[in-house]
């Protein structure tokens, strides 16, 4: 089992110096990967439903610091060596997608090889009106945006026919160090978890009961399998807040017969002593669940 850190770029993790012991603590402590959100902007009284907390409102003041996810994980690349810098999510309709190969392929190479890109369609309809994009063509702009990403990273001098992006015969280097970056499919709807099983390397939904993962888990496998791919090959991540305190091991073991491959926890348990509990962390949970059958 993985083990990852969600909401990273949020809380005292904004301040540079915090951000830097924080990475590599985490990195010391065992943690896999740091995993960030984003917003361009968070518009002032937005009425669109926040779908992750019965509240409809995200967690956090709307004036909370929310830093540039790609700017910020090339800040700690450069003070960390093995741990995967990882979007969780950006915000793919909302990005050129020709600009955002050429930056997460430049971050992959310089961290070598480390970037995760995880993904999302956005709920905040608010901020797609700010940035002058039409809402009701997220889903068809994200799966377009990675098969343009997937054309750049792979082809030499590639070239690009589509609904919202076109391009001849061009050139963008550096490549990935692995020839690509995986994609995981962020979300929590059985939408999510088709594109997943599409086009998907990974699907994470944040959280929820283990039988509504393993309902969106199977829709995945499914749809890996129509469209002729191995299900097997698509890495499984989910929130792990159930993942502490002395039940951990017992419900990582769970989490690990239903296939998931990536337990990811919320930042704030760590936004206190955070080098201390990310530690304990690490000895109490990472380590020993390696010995887990």
């Amino acid at each position: 089992m993985k083990f990852g850190i969600a909401f990273a770029n949020t809380g005292p993790f904004v301040e540079p110096h915090l951000a830097v012991e924080f990475a590599q603590a985490a990195e010391a402590a065992g943690f896999e990967s740091l995993w960030t959100v984003e917003h361009v902007v968070v518009p002032a009284g937005y009425e669109s439903a926040y779908p992750y907390d019965r509240s409809g409102r995200m967690p956090g003041r709307e004036e909370a610091p929310i830093p540039d996810p790609l700017v910020w994980l090339s800040y700690l690349a450069a003070a960390t060596s093995t741990i995967n810098l990882a979007t969780g999510i950006m915000i793919l309709p909302q990005r050129d997608p020709v600009v955002l190969a050429k930056e997460l392929a430049t971050l992959d190479y310089l961290s070598g090889g480390r970037v995760l890109f995880g993904i999302g369609v956005g709920w905040l309809k608010e901020e797609f009106d700010a940035l002058g994009i039409p809402f009701e063509e997220r889903g068809r702009r994200t799966d377009e945006h990675a098969d343009v990403l997937r054309t750049l990273w792979s082809n030499d001098v590639a070239s690009f026919a589509g609904e919202f992006t076109n391009f001849e015969k061009c050139i963008s280097k550096p490549s990935p160090v692995k020839g690509s970056i995986p994609i995981h499919i962020g979300g929590h709807t059985e939408i999510a978890a088709r594109r997943a099983g599409r086009l998907g390397d990974g699907f994470f939904p944040a959280s929820g009961r283990h039988d509504e993962l393993a309902h969106l888990f199977s829709i995945v496998r499914q749809t890996a399998e129509e469209n002729g791919r191995d299900p097997n090959a698509i890495e499984l991540t989910t929130g792990g807040n159930g993942a502490v305190g002395e039940r951990a091991l017992d419900e990582v073991a769970a989490l690990a017969a239903l296939g998931v491959d990536r337990v990811i926890l919320p930042s704030f348990l760590f936004f206190k002593n955070t080098e201390e509990t990310l530690a304990q962390y690490g000895a109490a949970v990472i380590e020993l669940s390696q010995h887990l059958n």
